[in-house]
């Protein structure tokens, strides 16, 4: 095989590759490919410029097929642009930054099987958050973790399991109204309740961890999908002021999760900063967002951290926000169209339809 028809053979590779997750389907096997979509334009770019710099295109086949690669390698720079710090910000910095409408998020999905838990105690005291998030947590995790922060946070909702699926929100500040809900699957669970922030503020809570869209967990994305819908449709309707963290098993680009944005209204804080990769801590090449905290437009981004690897496959993440109300209507999403509110109840009845 010649130089050429290989570097043929990865661009069609790429075309194809791009061309996958917009078919309108939730199996696995193309839900996938979502994921790697930084991954995909370097691929497509380095082919793109290995063949301009090594062959003249002079046949209507070099011009079709390096068209092609370069309406693919648009695409998909298009997609992920909005999490390089050359984008617009879609969530502003905070104007008065007052300590007591401030709220500090730590969340670490620990990985059930990882022992080093004085490493994931060690990095979420490092930041003295008021709010921590634990998910992939068993019972020998839930006993470690309460042992370790129980004392410093007096309202906390554990759910063991021993599925990959167990959570603990631990908080400083009173939560009201606290539920373990089961909004899709009867084994993986989601945390919601009020939480009252030192200025008198009520904040409208979701955390949750659905399931990722792999053979050995879920054939489809259909589950995840329409637990992300839910989420979406309640925090669209509510009247306080909303965040929604967790391990999404999403990237932020992904039709899932922007239609989860349009339909809720909130904000991503990484749009205009940076991708912030929680995922892969164990392989540099594989690396992609799936940790999120997605916020509604009466709070404004004080700082934002990746945390350091603590023997799980993902690294923790912080975030530090201020409730601004005033204003938020220069950072204010436009309302979901009644397509996208039906395209989000279509994904809730296809779970309930496969039940």
């Amino acid at each position: 095989m010649t130089l050429k028809n290989f570097l043929k053979g990865l661009g069609i590779l790429a075309i194809l590759l791009t061309l996958i997750p917009l078919v309108a389907m939730n199996f696995w096997w193309i839900r996938m490919f979502d994921f790697p979509h930084l991954q995909l334009t370097c691929f497509t770019l380095i082919t793109l410029l290995v063949y301009f710099i090594r062959f003249d295109v002079k046949s209507k086949g070099d011009y079709f097929f390096s068209l092609a690669l370069v309406a693919c390698f648009i695409f998909q720079l298009l997609k992920i642009w909005p999490y390089t710090p050359l984008a617009p910000l879609e969530l502003l910095d905070a104007q008065t930054a007052k300590v007591e409408s401030r709220l500090r998020i730590f969340t670490s999905n620990v990985k059930q099987k990882n022992k080093d838990w004085g490493k994931v105690v060690s990095e979420a005291r490092k930041y003295d958050a008021d709010l921590l998030l634990f998910t992939e947590t068993d019972q020998w995790w839930a006993n470690k973790l309460q042992s370790a922060f129980s004392g410093a946070y007096t309202y906390h909702e554990s759910i063991p399991l021993d599925n990959t699926y167990g959570m603990i929100l631990f908080s400083r500040y009173p939560l009201q109204n606290a539920s373990k809900q089961y909004m899709v699957d009867d084994s993986i669970p989601s945390i919601h309740g009020q939480l009252k922030i030192p200025d008198g503020n009520l904040i409208q809570l979701h955390a949750i961890h659905p399931t990722p869209p792999m053979p050995q967990e879920n054939p489809k994305s259909t589950a995840r999908d329409a637990e992300l819908m839910k989420v979406a449709l309640q925090s669209k309707e509510s009247s306080l002021p909303v965040v929604v963290l967790g391990d999404f098993n999403d990237v932020a680009w992904s039709q899932s999760t922007q239609l989860f944005q349009q339909v809720s209204g909130l904000l991503d804080m990484r749009k205009g900063r940076g991708f912030y990769n929680t995922y892969n801590a164990e392989n540099f090449l594989m690396r992609w967002p799936l940790d999120h905290l997605f916020i509604s437009d009466d709070f404004r981004f004080g700082t934002m951290r990746r945390g350091e690897k603590v023997g799980s496959d993902h690294y923790p993440f912080f975030a530090e926000i201020y409730l601004e109300p005033t204003g938020s209507e220069k950072q204010r999403k436009e309302p979901p169209t009644e397509h996208q509110l039906k395209q989000a109840r279509d994904e809730i009845k296809k779970a309930r339809n496969n039940k």
